[in-house]
């Protein structure tokens, strides 16, 4: 009988499965917290430019203030995500920008599960 072949589960691998689809392609998880009711989770956005920005001369210059969204509990512990949305500069203007997370939702197929996670954000990020 042939072995299957199998590949090494990593923890990149475990993570992504507790979290909304497709959301380790744009932000990186730097740091986790449990406590006894919930787990807390650190996210930054990656330091990639922006699709839409690529014609621009961007440096990144920071973050903008952190949100937090609730996500779906995992082993009856309440999921808070804090996360860091990454903000961009024109160094000859001074102009900052952000990605749009709009187009992410309408320019790319996702999840349902990754959809509803971008309104949240969306959401925090107007309020």
């Amino acid at each position: 009988m042939k072995k299957k072949s199998q590949s090494p589960f990593d923890s990149f691998s475990a993570l992504s499965l507790f979290l909304p689809s497709d959301l380790l392609d744009y932000f990186d998880l730097v740091n986790g917290v449990t406590q006894d009711t919930c787990f807390i989770l650190y996210l930054e956005e990656k330091p990639v430019i922006p699709d839409e920005y690529s014609h621009l001369s961007l440096h990144s210059k920071g973050f903008f203030p952190e949100i937090e969204v609730q996500d779906f509990p995992i082993r009856g512990k309440a999921v808070y995500l804090r996360i860091k949305r990454r903000r961009w500069e024109t160094p000859s203007t001074s102009q900052t920008y952000s990605r749009d997370w709009n187009l992410v939702a309408t320019g790319t197929r996702i999840t349902a599960e990754f959809g509803a996670f971008l309104k949240d954000l969306l959401r925090q990020s107007c309020s």
